[in-house]
């Protein structure tokens, strides 16, 4: 606790830190209105040839998607979104559509005021499942695609078609994000004192229900089933086995696909002009 200012007892400290992890302290905020992004206005794209379809399909974008989680913590709820800008590229591999999607920058939100977590970039580029074939279907003159799940591993390594186990002894955890700590280093910080850090591993799993709009642009929602292990924290505070689950409104979980020049191939690129490219990260009301 080197952090602690000495006029702060110990306990005391350590005791707002609990109460405020398990819910205490300030009422959880809700869940904003949905859907989070106003996309009446994007109309489908009506084409009625699968070879033009696919023409538009084929591509690369700008990747931005929202996942929300919930879970129970003493019977209060804990929200939070986990919003990922990156890459995804669609092409062809010999008559296959492949859909290849990379990582740049997370961001999350938590709805309890004052507790924020934070994942470095090293840890989000690390996530990096493998190119997926993809499904186009037709829908009178409308385009879906889907975009099944392939497991990929963070933090650890075995078979990524296998569960993780839930005994953290059983795995054989990595350190994809080079800190010298087991599994992928997410910060957390409570108030103005607490500061500790969660060490995970993540089986990640996650399918993209897209639409192809009259713009270029591919929107829907993601579906995500992944799983999660804690591998360790800096402190005991910390170290409770979440594996929080994803929020049932499709509103919450939207996934955004922006056509972009293909010089544009860089994370700091992206991130230079993601606020011209794409939303903002969602919030929760005060």
């Amino acid at each position: 606790m080197k952090h602690q200012p000495k006029h702060v007892p110990l306990n005391l400290l350590l005791g707002c830190c609990t109460l405020t992890v398990i819910g205490c302290g300030p009422p959880p905020l809700p869940w904003p209105d949905t859907p989070l992004y106003s996309q009446a206005h994007i109309v489908a794209a009506e084409i009625a040839e699968r070879e033009e379809a696919l023409t538009q399909i084929i591509g690369h974008y700008a990747h931005f998607d929202v996942v929300a989680y919930e879970e129970e913590l003493r019977g209060d709820p804990m929200r939070t979104f986990i919003t990922s800008y990156g890459f995804t590229d669609i092409s062809l591999d010999g008559n296959l559509l492949v859909q290849d999607d990379r990582f740049c920058h997370a961001e999350h939100q938590i709805n309890r005021e004052g507790m924020t977590s934070s994942l470095s970039d090293t840890a989000t580029q690390a996530i990096r499942p493998p190119p997926q074939e993809i499904t186009v279907t037709q829908q009178g003159l409308r385009w879906l695609i889907h975009r099944p799940v392939s497991p990929t591993l963070i933090g650890a390594n075995g078979d990524p078609s296998q569960p993780l186990p839930n005994d953290r002894n059983l795995i054989d955890f990595n350190d994809p994000d080079n800190d010298g700590k087991p599994g992928i280093t997410v910060q957390i910080q409570v108030g103005d004192y607490i500061r500790g850090e969660v060490y995970i591993a993540r089986r990640e799993m996650f399918e993209n229900l897209l639409e192809l709009k009259a713009d270029g642009s591919l929107r829907g929602t993601v579906r995500d089933f992944s799983e999660q292990v804690v591998a360790g924290a800096s402190s005991f505070i910390f170290d409770s086995n979440a594996n929080p689950t994803q929020a049932d409104d499709v509103g919450l979980n939207p996934v955004i696909l922006i056509p972009i020049p293909e010089d544009i191939d860089t994370c700091d690129e992206l991130m230079e002009q993601r606020h011209s490219l794409l939303p903002e990260a969602p919030s929760f009301p005060s």
